[in-house]
């Protein structure tokens, strides 16, 4: 199997430690992201693994090979001189001939990514989306008013929506939707649903930690903290 990893952002929401660090490699515990999405992959079946860099890339690439990763990965750079977004740089990988896998690099999960694989396969969709159900809570009295009169009231409701993880599954076909330069992941599902092409949702069981902010790292870190095995398949 053959997994893209997104990892040419910037990164800003997660300063200051981004300002000497690209994002892939900001440790959570005793090993950056990136290395344990990698093993994770690995344990998975994934072989062959795309890796899209920008923003000190160099950094990554000279980590990685510094490191004992498992003989079965594949691992190869493609550069992005200028941000491509969380689409446009699946333009520039050669050979995606073959339903992949794709995900943004600052994602660690106890999803079974090879799961997702065999649902995507199961299915008949074109681009399937990893999903994660996160319960917001609201602090007020929520009001509920037809033509001015007020029908109900909900104090301090919670409420429930299925996000996107960052984790996706595609098939070749959806390439090209991707037009050339800057283009992002919810420019591509909009195009797909207004053509009326199939896009699947998976349900993923688990945990499941964006790493794009200081305080999503200080929650990831704590996480394993309390529990080192969390992520034993990596």
């Amino acid at each position: 199997m053959r997994a893209v990893i997104l990892a040419g952002g910037k990164g800003t929401r997660l300063r200051p430690y981004t300002t000497v660090l690209p994002k892939p490699l900001v440790p959570v515990a005793e090993r950056p992201i990136l290395e344990l999405i990698l093993r994770q992959l690995a344990s998975f079946g994934f072989t062959r693994i795309d890796l899209s860099v920008g923003h000190l890339g160099g950094l990554i690439k000279a980590y990685l090979e510094s490191v004992e990763l498992p003989e079965s990965l594949r691992v190869r750079y493609w550069w992005e001189d200028e941000p491509l977004g969380t689409a446009g740089a699946l333009r520039h990988i050669d050979d995606l001939d073959e339903p992949f896998l794709a995900m943004n690099g600052d994602i660690l999960t106890t999803m079974d990514y090879g799961q997702l694989m065999r649902y995507h396969l199961g299915h008949d969709a074109e681009l399937t989306i990893a999903t994660h159900r996160r319960d917001i809570g609201i602090d007020l009295g929520v009001i509920h008013s037809e033509e001015g009169r007020v029908v109900s009231y909900d104090e301090k409701p919670t409420m429930h929506f299925d996000v996107s993880m960052g984790v996706y599954v595609y098939d070749p076909s959806v390439l090209e939707l991707i037009p050339d330069g800057r283009f992002d992941f919810p420019d591509v599902v909009q195009k797909m649903i207004d053509g009326d092409r199939a896009v699947a949702s998976y349900a993923a069981p688990g945990v499941w930690f964006d790493i794009g902010t200081v305080g999503e790292h200080e929650r990831a870190t704590a996480a394993i903290a309390a529990d080192p095995k969390l992520f034993e398949n990596a």
